[in-house]
């Protein structure tokens, strides 16, 4: 017989097995949940160091002390510019394809899941459009490596010997970098795929302008300034390094300008094929791609354009609007006098905007100050002191951009510097929006507020430009408001920006996804009052030579737009405009489609 003690243990001792099996189970769960997390932190970072290497100068701009990375060897490189067989290229995504699908998503932490996913759309989209590394084209006027390339020798910061010496490197091997430029330029040639004339024309007028007074070149002038500044070098290492510098910049750089115009000429009338890039071969896939990669949208070009043209239609519905309301606006229109302290002179020259008052602040400094103060109230707060305003070299500015943010290392966050284009000559309501677009809340505000959120390394290597555009647009529409005392002065005024903006994407989705010629382009610019044959020819070339440029600014402002007023209308009085922007700055950089989602995920 069993006793009744025996019975009433019983049920312990059969227990007793599940309770253990249910431990194990969970402790398996979370060893597999390390391990899998181990495991992609660990192909992240691999694939970190990999992509940073393979240019010195993004070496140099993304890490401060590369060893931070575990990088303490690395190649002097530009990077290399070669067409990729069709073949190649596909085989090196579905590579990579695999290695991705290989991690369980549902064993990775939130970020980490995250970062999969961004990194499977980058590996989609390059599969869905075998013909961009053919396509692709590493010069242009506005926005080609021989344009930004005197920007970022001229900034690249001094701050070990090492650093002087990676560049001095970098020097010797520009022209071989030039050389495999205009090697892949060939390529193109005989496939029949190279730029038009006057878009090569425009290269050749911008390394030209670069190479007058080639003895007094400016780098020369900084590069001397930045020795000065290095405490640890000895006057016979100062000595040494100017003397081999000048050699170089003899030797080298000027020679490899001077052979990029040498080549390019003899190209000139080998560019058959007219218009966008829905005329080429592959072209309008690979137009699909760049608004994929580069604007961060899976949208097609005939839902963008629906998109555009209802914005189009609400702005103007409502500059009416107002202008019925307030007549007397019209007549401020074309006097912008701004409400900003210290502020309120209708326009500022070249001159003005670099000039300093006795307390050493210029309009510039003083109207950054107080964008900084004034955006609190719909954006949450971001010190930051370590911030200069600079100006775009004289030798350089018939070919820069009217201003300009250059980012600053991960591992510091600093220098912040935004650069004004004194020639752009900006009138005070011109310079204070672009202040809020460089600076805050735009570039330097967004890319400083990320970086603190302390992301993995990899998220700063894979940022589509509609988000970081995107956003400095968006918030553009905030600065037009901040600059007034009265709202409606600063909506007419953005208004006027936005249906402008909007114009020119129409106009690059006409150009590029449905071959419009200069004629078509005439047309629909006549129907907005633009008349002016040589500034409609300019903004023609310039869009066949930047294709998807203005959707990344418009189309992403537009994607900001659209998730405010998607969440405005789930959370009702629960929305909270300066959270929301919060949120979105957290989130940090990805295509829209994920953004999307991964803000739905938070309600």
């Amino acid at each position: 017989m069993v006793s009744g003690n025996q019975k009433k243990m019983l049920p312990a001792t059969l227990f007793l097995p599940i309770y253990f099996l249910t431990f194990l189970l969970c402790l398996l769960a979370v060893l597999l949940q390390y391990l899998e997390n181990h495991r992609f932190l660990t192909f992240t970072d691999a694939l970190f160091r990999q992509e940073v290497c393979s240019s010195t100068l993004n070496l140099h701009y993304t890490l401060a002390v590369p060893a931070n990375a575990q990088i303490t060897e690395y190649p002097i490189t530009f990077g290399h510019q070669t067409l990729l067989e069709k073949d190649t290229w596909l085989a090196s995504c579905e590579n990579q394809a695999a290695v991705l699908d290989g991690f369980h998503d549902s064993l990775l932490t939130r970020d980490n899941r995250l970062i999969l996913a961004i990194l499977k759309e980058s590996c989609q989209a390059s599969l869905s459009c075998p013909a961009a590394s053919k396509l692709s084209e590493p010069l242009s006027p506005s926005l080609g490596i021989q344009a930004q390339l005197p920007v970022l020798l001229a900034e690249y910061t001094f701050r070990t010997k090492q650093d002087i010496v990676d560049y001095l490197g970098l020097l010797k091997t520009l022209p071989d970098y030039f050389d495999e430029i205009m090697a892949f330029e060939q390529q193109k040639s005989d496939l029949g795929l190279f730029m038009n004339d006057k878009a090569a024309l425009g290269v050749i007028a911008q390394c030209s302008a670069f190479l007058q007074n080639s003895d007094r070149n400016y780098l020369l002038g900084v590069f001397e300034e930045k020795l000065a500044s290095m405490s640890t070098l000895t006057k016979a290492e100062q000595a040494a390094c100017l003397s081999l510098h000048k050699k170089l910049i003899k030797t080298s750089v000027i020679p490899a300008y001077q052979s990029l115009i040498d080549k390019l000429t003899l190209l000139l009338g080998t560019g058959k094929i007219a218009g966008g890039l829905s005329n080429y071969p592959e072209g309008l896939s690979y137009y699909t791609y760049l608004l994929r990669t580069q604007v961060g949208t899976e949208d097609s070009p005939s839902r963008i354009r629906e998109r555009l043209l209802t914005q189009l239609q609400q702005d103007a519905a409502r500059m009416r609007q107002l202008l019925v309301d307030q007549p007397q606006l019209a007549q401020d229109f074309s006097h912008p006098a701004i409400a900003a302290p210290d502020a309120a002179t209708p326009a500022a020259s070249g001159s003005d905007i670099a000039s300093k008052d006795t307390s050493g602040s210029s309009l510039s400094d003083k109207l950054l100050t107080f964008l900084q103060s004034k955006i609190e109230q719909d954006f949450p707060a971001l010190d930051a002191d370590d911030i200069e305003i600079k100006y775009v070299y004289k030798d350089l500015q018939d070919y820069s951009s009217p201003a300009f943010y250059l980012t600053p290392p991960i591992d510091t966050n600093s220098p912040n510097s935004i650069y004004l284009n004194p020639s752009a000559k900006m009138n005070t309501l011109e310079l204070f929006t672009t202040l809020a677009h460089e600076g805050f809340p735009g570039h330097l505000y967004q890319t400083v507020y990320f970086s603190r959120t302390n992301p993995q390394r990899i998220r700063h290597l894979y940022t589509p430009s509609g988000y970081v555009e995107g956003w400095a647009t968006y918030v553009e529409s905030y600065a037009y408001e901040y600059a007034y005392a009265d709202s409606a002065r600063g909506q007419l005024q953005w208004l006027n920006r936005s249906m402008s903006l909007c114009l020119y994407s129409l106009l690059d989705l006409g150009i590029h996804a449905d071959g419009w010629s200069l004629e078509k382009a005439t047309e629909l610019l006549a129907r907005f009052g633009v008349t002016d044959s040589t500034a409609i020819s300019d903004i023609y070339q310039y869009i066949l030579e930047t294709p998807a440029n203005y959707l990344k600014y418009y189309y992403g402002y537009l994607n900001f737009l659209d998730l405010r007023t998607q969440l405005q209308e789930r959370q009702g009085t629960q929305f909270h405009l300066k959270d929301f922007h919060q949120q979105v700055l957290e989130l940090g950089p990805m295509p829209f489609s994920l953004l999307f989602a991964a803000m739905d995920a938070s309600l």
